[in-house]
């Protein structure tokens, strides 16, 4: 069965460090993504990996944020640096057996976290 379970949010002031983390257990997805949403706006993708490392980054988080994953422990992470107030939101982890054409599009995930709050403090 097919679960994903995030865990590592917290608070944090701008220009800090902080690392999620995702247990995705149940099958070795081919694509993992983290997606964030902060109130009042859409759910936007922010970084993915696929089963042979190849990234994908959102503009915004580009060499700020860094996807990674171990495969023994089947655990996804998402490095952030240099936080600003603007990342803030809901993390989610997802997975999706295809990455597609959109790999960091909501639509192309079928499988999803619960969600860790990530605040950032100006």
């Amino acid at each position: 069965q097919a679960q994903l379970v995030e865990s590592g949010g917290g608070s944090v002031q701008a220009g800090g460090s902080l690392r999620v983390a995702c247990a995705a257990s149940g099958y070795s997805w081919y694509c993992l993504a983290w997606f964030r949403q902060a109130p009042g706006k859409e759910r936007e993708g922010v970084a993915r990996v696929d089963s042979g490392g190849s990234t994908v980054y959102a503009d915004s988080v580009k060499g700020r944020f860094t996807i990674s994953k171990d495969n023994a422990k089947k655990i996804l992470y998402l490095e952030m640096n240099s936080l600003k107030p603007e990342d803030a939101g809901m993390y989610y982890c997802a997975a999706a057996w295809d990455c597609g054409l959109n790999p960091l599009s909501r639509s192309t995930y079928a499988y999803w976290g619960q969600g860790t709050q990530v605040t950032v403090s100006s």
